[in-house]
């Protein structure tokens, strides 16, 4: 019988990458502060999209889970939301279009403030400093000062997640998502791209379609002036985690996202990541890589998913060009004998991070298209389905992954490269792929 639960249980665990706070007292205060806050989410939200989930597992919606690697402070402004929520409902479109069947989004956006790290520090000229742990922890200035983990921070990343899911609602209630016009979602980066002539024709399609079902009286009014869109972080900072967890209906929820993920450096049996997670209602995806032992994975699928319920756990690939057909098929081969009822996803950009001339980290979109086909053939040939793609991506102009149509090289990564951790996708590129997944998806 696994030992009782409680949102602090996981303080008797051993706690990966977590900061070091020079004041616990100060950390007490502002974490009983955070206590008395409302909820960044509701309960009801939160099963609603695990019913979604459980429905993506069955092939009966596909997800789509992007953002940013690493929100900052600063990103929080009325066009950087706005571009990114665009991106999204372009993505959606052309996939609905393409399957005939709903798509469930999510965002890393709206709390994805903490970042996980290979070194506690790092070495800056002549002095070594704490690594940047995400700006809910510090900040990415190369001071002893910046990096100084700040518990004050965590109030502030309340008021930016509460600001940006405010403003998000904002323009969904508002008809921003109004199927009737999705013309709207054109931005300025698609004016560029060359799927504009092949996402126009799709945008007319739907139009006709509802203009067609309204002449008949078939559509729902409600469905087609607004859009579900959830919101999604990596549970990483557990005092974080643990003071925003609440009780609904004598059970426990983390309310600052809808749903959480359990990184590759986190997930650990004994540990106290999993001991968090495995207390709450959210659903919660796993990262599974090359690495992943089968027995230890199946062990972790039993631990937070005890009652085999469907939409509770999703499992995210992230492989690398060229592994996923190796190394892929062992685990799903695994977790089909233990039973566990999982929505199998994949993230095709972590596995294919590499450092260009003059050290930037970057990707190159046709690596992150690859592992996608070598992905979505492998689910195929071993009698599972890949329900759904889990990305890096910003709507803005940026040049930090290399390719695309509009051939982003090496040269332009000094153009606009924005990012505070990992390379993402621009509008442009994450729109190409919602194009090749809808060609996956209709193979």
């Amino acid at each position: 019988m696994a030992a009782r639960w409680s949102k602090t249980s996981w303080r008797e665990r051993q706690a990966e990458q977590q900061p070091e706070y020079e004041d616990p007292a100060a950390l007490t205060k502002v974490l009983s502060r955070l206590e008395q806050r409302p909820p960044l989410v509701a309960a009801g939200e939160v099963d609603r999209l695990s019913a979604a989930l459980a429905d993506a597992a069955h092939g009966r919606r596909f997800v789509l889970h992007g953002g940013d690697c690493a929100e900052t402070f600063a990103s929080c402004t009325e066009g950087a939301l706005c571009s990114k929520l665009e991106v999204l409902l372009q993505m959606s479109l052309v996939l609905t279009y393409a399957m005939r069947r709903p798509v469930v989004r999510i965002g890393r956006i709206a709390g994805q403030y903490a970042k996980p790290r290979s070194s506690a520090t790092e070495r800056v000229g002549s002095q070594e400093l704490p690594s940047y742990r995400g700006d809910i922890i510090n900040g990415p200035e190369l001071t002893p000062e910046a990096r100084r983990a700040d518990p004050q921070r965590l109030l502030d990343a309340y008021g930016h997640a509460a600001a940006s899911l405010n403003y998000l609602r904002a323009l969904i209630e508002g008809g921003f998502a109004d199927l009737h016009h999705p013309q709207r979602w054109a931005s300025e980066l698609l004016s560029k791209s060359p799927r504009r002539a092949a996402y126009e024709r799709t945008t007319q399609g739907i139009v006709d379609a509802i203009e067609l079902m309204e002449g008949i009286g078939a559509s729902s009014e409600a469905a087609l002036r607004r859009v579900e869109l959830y919101t999604s972080h990596e549970a990483l900072l557990l005092p974080w985690e643990e003071a925003l967890t609440r009780h609904v209906d004598a059970r426990a929820y983390n309310l600052s996202a809808h749903m959480l993920w359990l990184g590759y450096r986190t997930a650990k049996l004994e540990g106290a990541h999993v001991e968090y997670l495995r207390g709450v209602q959210n659903p919660i995806g796993i990262k599974v890589g090359p690495g992943t032992d089968p027995a230890g994975l199946c062990a972790l699928l039993a631990r937070l998913d005890p009652e085999r319920r469907p939409g509770r756990i999703t499992l995210i690939s992230r492989m690398g060009e060229g592994a996923a057909p190796r190394a892929l098929p062992v685990l799903i081969r695994a977790v089909a004998d233990s039973g566990q009822p999982v929505l199998w996803s994949c993230d095709p950009m972590h596995g294919n991070t590499e450092s260009a001339e003059g050290g930037k980290k970057t990707r190159r979109v046709e690596r992150i298209f690859a592992e996608l086909e070598q992905t979505f053939a492998t689910h195929a040939s071993h009698g599972s389905r890949l329900g759904g793609v889990h990305f890096e991506m910003t709507g803005e102009a940026v040049t930090e992954c290399l390719g695309g149509s509009l051939e982003v090289s090496e040269a332009d990564l000094a153009l606009n490269y924005e990012t505070a951790c990992d390379p993402r996708l621009n509008g442009n590129q994450a729109l190409e792929m919602a194009f090749r997944i809808a060609e996956l998806l209709r193979a």
